[in-house]
């Protein structure tokens, strides 16, 4: 049984690096990570098997890596992969980075599940299958990898196991909790913030405006952390 996650997060946190290395097209670390990375850092993760979903450039997993965690990585992109294992490397620090869906990790489980996956509407129903929007765009309602992940979790946790997940609150977050209580978890939101609609939400304001999920005169987006445990 995995021990309680209550641990007092170590005071002197790193900063978590607004650029790190990265291959052409694998997602840089922006706010949403940053909001996600302070909330892994209040678990207190010294000793425990942390699994990074859809890791990036790995930002995440350094992180956790830093704070003693046992890290995984996993992207459906070689680059991102490649990008972990060299920011990993460049901080001096021991993960496991694989390439693949969260298929490959069938029959393991872990005490933390950690994730920022795409969460964007867009236009095109269906996700790209390459390019960099891949890292953002998740179709219609922005939850074409989401749903994925809150349908695997249980079966990726220990008992009492941890998931932390952001989004956009666009994609939404009352669906997310409502699906992880449905698969057995409890949920909750954990973290909010606002920030300024950035070059992806800019560029399709009006496709976002006739769908009724922002105003008029909106430009601030809405980012939520979900914290899970399993029951």
């Amino acid at each position: 049984m995995a021990r309680s996650l209550t641990t007092d997060a170590p005071s002197a946190a790193p900063v978590l690096p607004a650029r790190m290395w990265r291959l052409p097209g694998v997602y840089a670390p922006q706010a949403d990570t940053r909001l996600l990375a302070r909330a892994l850092q209040r678990e207190g993760v010294a000793g425990l098997d942390v699994l990074d979903v859809g890791s990036g450039s790995g930002a995440l997993s350094v992180y956790a890596a830093h704070f003693g965690a046992r890290v995984t990585a996993v992207d459906v992109s070689r680059r991102a992969v490649w990008t972990t294992r060299f920011n990993a490397w460049r901080a001096g620090r021991r993960l496991t980075a694989l390439h693949g869906s969260l298929d490959a990790l069938e029959g393991r489980r872990f005490d933390v599940l950690v994730s920022n996956p795409p969460y964007v509407p867009a236009p095109n129903p269906a996700p790209p299958a390459r390019g960099a929007a891949r890292a953002w765009d998740a179709g219609y309602d922005g939850r074409h990898v989401i749903d994925r992940i809150c349908a695997a979790a249980p079966r990726l946790l220990r008992p009492h196991g941890v998931f932390l997940m952001v989004h956009s609150a666009l994609s939404g977050t009352e669906t997310t909790l409502m699906r992880l209580e449905e698969a057995g978890l409890r949920a909750r939101v954990s973290e909010r913030a606002l920030i300024p609609h950035g070059p992806v939400l800019r560029s399709r304001q009006e496709w976002l405006r006739a769908r009724n999920l922002i105003g008029p005169d909106e430009t601030l987006e809405g980012l939520v952390v979900i914290r899970a445990e399993l029951r």
